[in-house]
């Protein structure tokens, strides 16, 4: 797990609340990802929401300004071999602290969107179920972790073309389903997920 990191690096005297959240839980390929963001609260950003109830391309320009104006962020990804060896939940959670641990100035609160606070988490922590939607730094967090997911997805469509990736990046809709069941899984497919399993047993099948 390698985790990128940044911001801009003036932070004065307000305490540092990062807030956290994931993409990626349901999807049967691909990395899940968590970010952590540090916002500036005399600079606002406007505009921040849960990352599902915006376009991807507001989701777009959030992304970049989110990078060059938030005090501080991070995005940790787990691979997919991470989650078969941890399971989905504790990848998450392995993903959150990470991202946590990587912000490049040390937070004085953290706020997780959902009803699981990470162990281990260098600052007192408090899970909000919906945060997403009601802080603005969850909000953030949220917009990192989506559109950098998004993008390795669309990467991973170009080495398994196959799959199309890009287009349901690694949720199990009909078409994705297809592919698995006829190309069988690639690297990149979360063997622990049970249509995952399915495909691997049918393909080990004599015929």
């Amino acid at each position: 797990m390698t985790a990128l990191s940044g911001g801009s690096g003036v932070f004065g005297k307000q305490p540092l609340v990062a807030g956290v959240d994931e993409a990626g839980r349901g999807p049967l390929a691909g990395p899940v990802v968590a970010a952590a963001v540090i916002l500036d609260l005399a600079d606002p950003i406007p505009g921040l929401n849960d990352s599902k109830k915006l376009t991807p391309k507001r989701r777009d320009a959030l992304y970049l300004e989110i990078r060059q104006r938030a005090l501080a962020w991070a995005i940790a990804p787990c691979s997919a071999a991470d989650i078969d060896q941890h399971n989905i939940f504790q990848a998450t959670m392995l993903a959150m602290r990470q991202a946590v641990v990587a912000l490049p100035v040390a937070a004085h609160m953290v706020l997780v969107d959902g009803n699981q606070v990470p162990v281990g988490l260098p600052a007192e922590g408090r899970a909000i179920v919906g945060g997403d939607g009601l802080e603005p730094a969850i909000g953030a967090a949220s917009i990192l972790a989506k559109v950098y997911r998004d993008r390795c997805m669309a990467e991973l469509d170009l080495v398994f073309p196959a799959y199309g990736f890009a287009r349901h990046k690694g949720y199990p809709t009909p078409q994705h389903l297809r592919a698995l069941a006829e190309h069988g899984p690639c690297p990149e497919h979360r063997r622990s997920f049970a249509p995952v399993r399915e495909a691997l047993s049918v393909q080990s099948l004599p015929f």
